[in-house]
């Protein structure tokens, strides 16, 4: 089934207007997701264990916006404008994975999943995913940076996104890589989660940092570009009276404003954290000295006893005690 391809452009009434898909595959996704996490919260929730709610909200928004940014006219557009397609780029990238990691979905997993019959395969698997050599690795920054450069760089610069976008396959295989891409990014990040592998706070902020570089840079470059780099688009572009390079232009803007703002978003969450995670270290020192003394103090007050016993002793026969730093006449 090909999918219907507008010829007029644009509005906000008509990207948010239902169409049928030809592959509604994120949207069925995103459904199954919330109804699974749905039910976990819920679970816990009638057992009386806690579990915060703007976790659960957060999740659910994320669901939404997957969604919606694949599932109404927005997917429609996307395989007519360049823009439009970005935007779908960005949001599947660094919109929703914040909203799906915020929401804690491994841990309300261990805690609602029960631990008889299908649970407890379940179970299992989970932490034997923990434990493996292949989570660490899913989750570094070595592999996540280069899948950013390649869902830009890579994609566009080598001419690989005509190929892929003229067909529904491809377009909507684009559109997954897109946000499991985020979502690995995302996890090492802002998760909460217990991870087979957990980066410092500098080396958080530090891979948003690169991230926030890659995007913005590549924004640059589409604005700046003379020639279109996706052929595809220029045909439907251009029978919606659109100019393609005009719209190529706009996909740079987005790529550099939009994708910037929830990149600053993360780094706010991420700095925060790492000054509260600093205040509670240091509260929970002072109370350890106040218990147990400090160590280090102790130590530093034992030297400075030593100095000062060392210099009060006599230097040499018939020779009285002096005090270090007195001046003799």
């Amino acid at each position: 089934m090909s999918p219907w391809i507008p010829d007029v452009p644009p509005t906000l009434i008509g990207l948010l207007t239902p169409t049928p898909l030809a592959a509604p595959v994120l949207p069925i996704v995103a459904g199954l997701l919330a109804a699974a996490y749905l039910a976990g919260a819920v679970r816990l929730w009638v057992w009386r264990r806690h579990w915060p709610i703007w976790r659960a909200v957060s999740f659910l928004l994320g669901c939404v916006c997957l969604a919606a940014v694949t599932g109404l006219a927005v997917e429609n557009y996307g395989y007519a404008l360049f823009s439009v397609f970005m935007f779908q780029q960005l949001t599947l990238m660094m919109a929703i994975p914040p909203l799906l990691v915020l929401g804690s979905p491994g841990t309300l997993l261990l805690r609602a999943t029960p631990h008889r019959g299908i649970g407890r395969a379940v179970l299992s698997a989970a932490h034997a995913g923990l434990r493996s050599r292949a989570g660490r690795w899913l989750l570094s920054p070595w592999l996540a940076v280069p899948l950013y450069l390649l869902a830009f760089y890579g994609l566009y610069l080598a001419n690989y996104a005509d190929p892929l976008l003229a067909t529904t396959a491809g377009h909507t295989l684009l559109e997954v890589a897109f946000l499991l891409t985020g979502i690995l990014f995302t996890i090492p990040v802002l998760s909460s989660d217990p991870l087979p592998v957990r980066l410092s706070h500098g080396g958080r902020a530090l891979d948003i940092f690169a991230e926030a570089a890659l995007h913005a840079f590549f924004g640059v470059f589409l604005m700046m570009a003379a020639t279109t780099l996706v052929q595809g688009f220029a045909a439907p572009t251009t029978a919606m009276g659109l100019d393609p390079l005009e719209d190529q232009r706009l996909a740079g803007g987005l790529a550099w404003s939009y994708g910037e703002a929830p990149t600053l978003l993360m780094l706010l969450y991420v700095m925060h954290r790492w000054f509260r995670d600093d205040t509670k270290q240091a509260a929970a020192a002072d109370r350890r000295a106040d218990t147990h003394g400090d160590p280090e103090l102790d130590a530093y007050n034992a030297y400075l006893a030593r100095l000062h016993h060392h210099d009060m002793q006599p230097h040499g026969p018939g020779q009285p005690a002096t005090q270090k730093g007195s001046r003799h006449g």
